[in-house]
């Protein structure tokens, strides 16, 4: 392994240690899930050459799902696509109608990334490429730059929104060209979708609709097609916690954000979203559950099922779910001694622990746990973080000691917060 910067070795670490998954780095301590990562570069390549894509990433709490999100989203960075992602909460939906649908985009765009800018906060500077490019058109055709964007964008009008987007971008143009800040500003303002109301943003750009509850995936597709557009190779997608659609008490609510799943499913297949990508990260329970995970919507279930032929050991990557495969003790062990070699910034000579420190380490943590520890790893990988801390700053400590009186906790993640007083199910009926 390379050497590792200090900024790079502390943000993995700092990361890990917090039980929260590092925003970068994480080819420094990957393991395992090859077919997996194989199967989604497909994707990110399909969505790259104008198609679309579709996957539902389900593991167990804290078995990886977020990491392998982040390394998808780092892929596609990779391969020039421009990416968005979110964590949903009550607050942030796929459907609703009290502006949780709109909050998501909001933080979905808020979180928009491209490889030169890969923290987020890219959405002005894929419209300047854009509009960049446009001017250089103009300048060789001899026509104004905003006659060269309304022509160029004139293939959006079909689409939900579409003409606003254009006099939107037109806007921005126009603000960059006079150094008007507050009307790029503005514009930018309505393609993250923050204007609340429609009186608003016709007042500030003229435009007669905002981003709403109702438009926020149509929305979506404009930005994938506006994304091509401006140079990049596609947008790709990224919602994990949609477990809490699961936790959803009202069938209702929950349902219409099914359906909505289920749209975007039908125009990933169909092909309909050229240039857009979805991965989901979600439990098990949130797939599976027939009373009210996504198999309790027959449309989805029907779409979502396993390969009846992929059993015992063999396997399918080409459908919507992916399943992943919980790290084995070979492929932790691997993962430990990754860590070992970061937290001694990659000169593994100058590691504070050796490596069968690592066997200990795993013999204590499998009789605290069993085989947990290595299945759902986030509270054992902290632990053993908090080991490299102590002996970095106690040098005198002695690792078999400190490793015998090591405590290790079971992480139960967030399983206890799924909502069972639903309003749909009769749990508590009885009769006297």
């Amino acid at each position: 392994m390379t050497t590792i910067r200090p900024k790079d070795r502390d943000a993995v670490l700092q990361s890990l240690r917090a039980g929260v998954v590092p925003r970068a780095g994480q080819h420094l301590i990957q393991v395992g899930r090859a077919r997996e990562l194989e199967a989604l570069l497909q994707d990110v390549e399909r969505v790259a050459d104008g198609g679309s894509s579709f996957r539902i990433v389900v593991g167990e709490y804290g078995a990886g799902k977020t990491f392998f999100l982040n390394l998808v989203r780092a892929i596609a960075l990779e391969k020039k696509l421009v990416t968005v992602h979110a964590d949903l909460n009550p607050d942030r939906r796929l459907h609703a109608s009290g502006g949780q649908a709109r909050s998501l985009y909001a933080e979905l765009v808020k979180n928009m990334a491209t490889r030169t800018k890969p923290e987020g906060g890219a959405l002005a500077g894929v419209v300047e490429k854009f509009i960049g490019q446009a001017k250089t058109e103009a300048k060789a055709t001899g026509r104004t730059s905003e006659a060269v964007i309304r022509a160029q964008l004139a293939q959006l009008t079909e689409m939900v929104n579409g003409y606003d987007f254009a006099d939107v971008i037109a806007a921005y143009c126009r603000g960059f060209e006079e150094g008007n800040e507050q009307l790029k500003s503005d514009a930018v303002r309505w393609l993250r979708g923050e204007f609340s109301t429609r009186t608003d943003a016709r007042n500030a750009l003229g435009v007669r609709t905002i981003v709403d509850d109702a438009s926020m995936y149509d929305q979506l597709k404009l930005l994938g097609r506006f994304v091509r557009m401006a140079g990049y190779s596609g947008l790709m997608v990224c919602l994990d916690e949609l477990v809490n659609l699961y936790k959803l008490a009202n069938v209702q609510a929950r349902n219409a954000n099914y359906e909505q799943i289920l749209r975007i499913l039908n125009d990933s297949l169909q092909g309909s979203a050229a240039g857009l990508g979805f991965v989901l990260g979600g439990t098990p329970e949130f797939l599976l559950d027939t009373r009210r995970g996504l198999y309790s919507y027959p449309a989805l279930q029907s779409r979502l099922a396993e390969n009846t032929f992929a059993t015992n050991s063999l396997v399918d990557y080409s459908g919507p779910v992916i399943r992943l495969a919980s790290l084995t003790p070979e492929d932790f062990y691997v993962l430990l001694d990754k860590i070992r070699i970061v937290h001694a910034f990659g000169d593994a000579g100058k590691a504070l622990l050796p490596v069968e420190a690592i066997q200990d380490f795993m013999a204590h943590a499998a009789a605290r746990l069993g085989e947990a520890y290595f299945r759902t790893p986030r509270t054992t990988i902290t632990a053993f973080i908090n080991l490299l801390a102590v002996l970095e700053q106690n040098p005198e400590a002695d690792w078999r000691q400190l490793i015998g009186g090591l405590e290790v906790e079971r992480d139960t993640g967030g399983a206890a917060d799924i909502a069972t007083d639903s309003d749909d199910e009769l749990t508590s009926f009885r009769l006297d």
